[in-house]
C-alpha cells in the first residue's frame, strides 16, 4: 500500500496537485451543480419559499454528516502520514475505526433530529411560511444521511490511497441521479418539496453505496476487516483530535446559518433568505477550484510530512497558494461581468432580480484572498496539529463572520450581513498567514 502511494513523495509537486486537486475539483463541482440545479428546480417549479427551505434544511443534514467528513479527514491524515512512514498496520486500524465512529455517531444523530425535527427547523431559521415548507423537505431528506456521513468518511480515505479519480467518481454518480430524479418527483409527479427531498436522500445513498462498493472492490488497497472495527483508545483519540477540526468548522458553519437566517429574516424578511440561498449555492459552485486545490493540498502535504520531506511540503505550500489566489482572481473577475446574468438562473422574481446581484458582488469582494487561509489551516491538519489547525479553521466562520453578521446588521440592515463576509475574509487571512509563517521558520526551515 505504501508503494501506491509513494509517487507523493518523488513526483513533481505541480504534477501532483494537479493529480489530486482536479478531479477533486470535478467532484465538487458537478455536487455544486447538482444543488444548483436542485434549487433552480424547486425555485421555478415550486416557489421562491422552497429555496428558503433548502437554505434551511441542508445545513443540519451537512451538519450531521459532517462527524462522518472529520472522522474522514482526521483519519486520512493519519493514513496518509502511516504510508509516509510505511507502516501500513496503523493504516488499517484507523481506517477500521473510522467505520465505527461514523456509523455509531451518525445513526445517533440522526435519530435525534428527527426527534426534535420542529425544533431544530425552528432553531434554523423556519420562521413563518418557510416551516411548512422546509418540514416536507427535512422529513424525507434526514433518512439519506447515515449514507452521507459514511461517503463523506470514505472519500478523503480514497484520495488518501492515492486514488483521486475514484473520489471523483463518487461525487458525480449522485450529482447525475439527484437531477434526474427531480425532474421524476417534483416536474412528472408533482409531489413537491416531498419529492425534492426524495430525489436528495436516494442520491445520498447512492454516493455511501458507491463508497462501500470501492472498499469492498479489489481497486482498494484498504480492505474493511471487521476485527479493525473494535475501537482501539489511541487511534480514536487522534482521529477525534484532528477531525474535530471539520466537524466544528461545519458546527461553526451551522451556527453561523442560525446567525445569517435570523439577521436575514429580522432586517429583510423571507425574501433574504432566499437571496442567500442563491449566493450560496453560487459560491459553492464557483469556488469548486479553490476547495479542490485545498482538498488536492492534503495527501500530498502529509504524505511528505511522515516522509520528512520538509522542502517539498514547504513547496507543495507555496505552489497550492499560488493556483488557489490565481482561481480565485478569475471567480472574483466572472462574478463582476456575469452577476446579473447568474441571478437569471434561478428565478424570475423581480425582487430577487433587484437584490441579488450586488448582494453577491459584497459577499465575493475577498475571494482572490481566500485561499491563503484555507492552505494554511489544512497545512495544520495535514501535519496533525490540532489545536492550531482548530483555531484557524474557527478564525473565518467562527470568531469573525459569526460575530460580524449578528452586529453589522444592526447598523447597516441587511447590507451589513452581505459586508461581514470580505471583513471576515480580510482578517481570518492575515491571521492565518501569520501562524504560516511562524511554522515554516520554526519547523520546516530549521
Amino acid at each position: 500500500m505504501a508503494q501506491l502511494a509513494s509517487n507523493l513523495g518523488t513526483d513533481k509537486i505541480s504534477k501532483l496537485l494537479i493529480k489530486q486537486a482536479v478531479p477533486a475539483t470535478i467532484g465538487i463541482l458537478v455536487m455544486s451543480i447538482n444543488m444548483i440545479i436542485d434549487t433552480i428546480f424547486v425555485g421555478q417549479w415550486i416557489g421562491v419559499l422552497a429555496i428558503a427551505a433548502i437554505t434551511v434544511v441542508l445545513p443540519i443534514a451537512f451538519l450531521i454528516a459532517s462527524l462522518g467528513m472529520g472522522i474522514g479527514i482526521g483519519g486520512s491524515s493519519i493514513i496518509s502520514r502511516a504510508l509516509g512512514a510505511n507502516d501500513s498496520k496503523k493504516a488499517f486500524l484507523t481506517f477500521g475505526n473510522q467505520i465505527s465512529l461514523t456509523l455509531i455517531l451518525a445513526i445517533f444523530f440522526v435519530l435525534l433530529s428527527n426527534f426534535f425535527s420542529v425544533q431544530i427547523l425552528d432553531l434554523f431559521g423556519a420562521k413563518g411560511a418557510i416551516l411548512p415548507i422546509a418540514s416536507d423537505y427535512f422529513a424525507v431528506i434526514i433518512y439519506g444521511v447515515p449514507f452521507l456521513a459514511f461517503a463523506m468518511m470514505g472519500n478523503p480515505v480514497i484520495r488518501a490511497e492515492g486514488k483521486p479519480k475514484f473520489a471523483m467518481y463518487a461525487m458525480i454518480i449522485p450529482a447525475i441521479l439527484n437531477v434526474v430524479l427531480d425532474i421524476i418527483f417534483i416536474k412528472v409527479f408533482d409531489w413537491g418539496m416531498t419529492g425534492a427531498g426524495l430525489a436528495t436522500s436516494i442520491s445520498f445513498a447512492s454516493i455511501g453505496l458507491f463508497i462501500l462498493y470501492f472498499f469492498l472492490s479489489s481497486k482498494s488497497e484498504l480492505k474493511i476487516i471487521p476485527k479493525n472495527f473494535k475501537l482501539d483508545f489511541s487511534i480514536v483519540k487522534e482521529i477525534v483530535e484532528l477531525g474535530i477540526v471539520s466537524v466544528v468548522r461545519q458546527g461553526a458553519i451551522s451556527v453561523l446559518m442560525i446567525v445569517l437566517n435570523y439577521s436575514l429574516y429580522t432586517y429583510g424578511g423571507e425574501i433574504s433568505i432566499s437571496v442567500f440561498g442563491i449566493i450560496n449555492r453560487v459560491m459553492m459552485f464557483s469556488l469548486s477550484p479553490v476547495m479542490g486545490v485545498s482538498q488536492g493540498f492534503l495527501p500530498v502535504a502529509g504524505f511528505n510530512i511522515g516522509a520528512k520531506k520538509n522542502q517539498r511540503v514547504i513547496e507543495t505550500i507555496k505552489k497550492s497558494i499560488l493556483f488557489g489566489s490565481v482561481l480565485g482572481t478569475i471567480v472574483f473577475l466572472a462574478i463582476i461581468i456575469f452577476k446579473e446574468e447568474v441571478i437569471w438562473i434561478f428565478t424570475n422574481d423581480n425582487t430577487l432580480l433587484k437584490t441579488t446581484p450586488n448582494a453577491m458582488l459584497i459577499v465575493f469582494l475577498a475571494t482572490p484572498i481566500i485561499t491563503m487561509q484555507l492552505i494554511g489551516s489544512a497545512y495544520f491538519q495535514a501535519a496533525g496539529k490540532a489545536m492550531p489547525a482548530l483555531l484557524l479553521t474557527l478564525l473565518k466562520q467562527g470568531v469573525f463572520l459569526i460575530p460580524l453578521a449578528y452586529i453589522l446588521p444592526k447598523f447597516y440592515g441587511v447590507n451589513g450581513v452581505w459586508w461581514s463576509f470580505p471583513i471576515a475574509d480580510v482578517l481570518s487571512t492575515i491571521i492565518t498567514l501569520l501562524f504560516l509563517k511562524r511554522e515554516i521558520d520554526k519547523n520546516l526551515n530549521s
